[in-house]
């Protein structure tokens, strides 16, 4: 065991000596140079701009949609319960956008964000406002049946429906979205 002592006292005057005149630092970390940038989705922003480019140059056939009418779609393999608990409003809407007073292509544009942030934080039903045409020079709904199509035409929807009169009735829909991948 005397050996080991002697190795270890060795070890340690060996260390003191080669560490002899270093003083220490007033810290141990390092800041970087310059703060980390986050990375910017190139991809997720180019598919984004394809989509609505692509909802832009669709023709929207314009179906008169009435102002009491009520709007329901849904994507096969949607089970009827999911579209029954929808109706009723059993879903917890989680966000809203709300169309009134914008254009068709000012409409588009919020729309398409407005999902594509939605499907980002992994929400499941939102509410989009689209109004009843009470305002409109006709008096019928101009963006309800665009949405319409417009909702239609996009994979991340499973299903949407008018909302309960509380939330807007046929003025707006409640939109259940795909979980995200």
């Amino acid at each position: 065991m005397n050996d080991q002592t002697d190795d270890t006292n060795n070890d340690n005057s060996l260390f003191a000596q080669a560490v002899k005149g270093v003083r220490k630092l007033a810290q141990d970390k390092i800041k970087p140079h310059r703060p980390r940038v986050k990375p910017i989705p190139h991809q997720r922003i180019m598919d984004e701009q394809a989509s609505l480019q692509e909802a832009i140059s669709m023709p929207i056939t314009q179906d008169d949609i009435e102002t009491g009418e009520e709007l329901i779609y849904s994507r096969g393999g949607v089970q009827n319960s999911v579209i029954r608990k929808l109706k009723r409003g059993h879903y917890p809407v989680e966000a809203e956008l709300d169309l009134h007073r914008m254009t068709s292509a000012q409409a588009l544009e919020a729309l398409v964000n407005f999902l594509g942030r939605c499907q980002q934080r992994g929400m499941r039903c939102v509410r989009i406002v689209h109004g009843k045409g009470l305002g409109s020079k006709e008096k019928k709904p101009v963006l309800k049946g665009k949405v319409n199509q417009w909702l239609q035409r996009r994979d991340d929807i499973l299903a949407f429906c008018s909302a309960q009169p509380v939330d807007g009735g046929t003025g707006a829909v409640y939109v259940l979205l795909r979980r995200k991948k």
